[in-house]
């Protein structure tokens, strides 16, 4: 039987990435979902693997339908702070397992909170799964387990310009500035503002010397959850450093009210995704991901670091969930319930996939 697989929000940046690494890798057929009519979305048609299917997230027949005429749900519409779990909840409900390439923290404890009822359906549900999080928390995973007793996780990122991602990602990036959030330091919850605390991080070629700040992501706290840490540090930054200076003012100078009012935010999105346009051609479009975590080897203080350089941002995203839908459409992957990624995919199949993709890790 062919595999069948609905990616929502699929004629997306991020979406499309996943279909494309998917139908490069599996025989499964994919429908993508959109708000784009059907004639839009035939002249974008990119394989024969590929259909399109009209879709708005709010017609909840048509998505419980749609659903259950597939054994494998990705959920790629963001921004994930809107989103609740109904997506998840209606997957549980029909039997079909589900991924997402989420990056919000309060989404992500709402579908955690779906793990029992996952669990006694037989669903598999794994989240976070894109390039950070996803490829990311498996790479502190890789390095936790070298250790004998892990300590402290550093994790940064560094993309540059676009990334090769939409304005939906530019919305993410202003949507994670309104609020101070929770971070684990010294074995302790404390407050942290977003885009505070700069640190100069050094990036593998061609990156370099790059400036990152702390950012909130579900990482924050499920590396707290997966790994018995004292500390868990998760930083961000922009190529060019001039993005980086104004993702600041936006998140220590504007009015907090303004941040929240979505017509701002759809403005700053606007303004900074034009931007990029013109930014891409001498930046790049590509990601650095690095990943330190310091403890105990054989009784002896330790640090294990390892880097990941991917020239297209999107397409490193693609890969990330692409990987694991493979995995579990192939039966090499099954584990009941919700999870987030590094709790879900062992090291040994992290590294096959990884390799089988071209993506090198150091």
């Amino acid at each position: 039987m062919t595999d069948k697989i609905l990616i929502l929000g699929g004629r997306g940046r991020i979406g499309s990435s996943v279909a494309q690494d998917i139908a490069a890798n599996t025989q499964a057929n994919i429908t993508v979902t959109g708000r784009t009519t059907p004639e839009v979305a035939v002249k974008q048609k990119e394989s024969s693997q590929i259909q399109f299917l009209p879709l708005d997230l709010a017609d909840h027949e048509g998505l419980r339908n749609a659903i259950a005429s597939h054994n494998l749900v990705i959920h790629c519409a963001g921004p994930f702070m809107y989103r609740d779990a109904t997506v998840l909840k209606a997957c549980i409900e029909e039997g079909i397992n589900y991924l997402d390439v989420s990056d919000n923290r309060a989404f992500t404890r709402k579908a955690l909170a779906c793990r029992e009822a996952a669990a006694n359906k037989g669903v598999t549900a794994i989240i976070n799964t894109g390039i950070f999080p996803g490829i990311s928390n498996s790479m502190v995973r890789r390095d936790v387990e070298q250790l004998d007793e892990a300590e402290r996780i550093h994790l940064s990122y560094v993309v540059a310009g676009s990334g090769g991602a939409g304005v939906t990602v530019m919305r993410t990036t202003f949507l994670g500035l309104q609020e101070p959030f929770e971070v684990w330091i010294d074995n302790e919850w404390k407050l942290i503002k977003p885009y505070s605390d700069r640190e100069t991080i050094q990036f593998p070629k061609p990156y370099g010397k790059a400036g990152v700040y702390w950012f909130d992501m579900p990482e924050a706290f499920t590396l707290v959850e997966s790994f018995p840490v004292k500390t868990v540090i998760t930083k961000f930054g922009s190529i060019p450093d001039l993005y980086n200076h104004l993702t600041w003012i936006a998140a220590h100078i504007f009015p907090s009210a303004w941040l929240k009012n979505p017509n701002s935010i759809e403005f700053l999105s606007q303004v900074s995704y034009r931007m990029t346009q013109v930014s891409d051609r001498f930046s790049g479009i590509g990601v650095a991901i690095r990943s330190e975590v310091s403890g105990y080897k054989d009784n002896q203080l330790a640090t294990i670091c390892s880097t990941l350089v991917h020239e297209d941002t999107a397409v490193a995203a693609g890969a990330g969930t692409g990987s694991i839908a493979e995995l579990v459409l192939a039966g090499k992957l099954e584990k009941p319930g919700v999870w987030p990624v590094e709790q879900a995919l062992s090291t040994e199949l992290f590294e096959e996939t990884m390799q089988h993709r071209g993506i090198k890790l150091h």
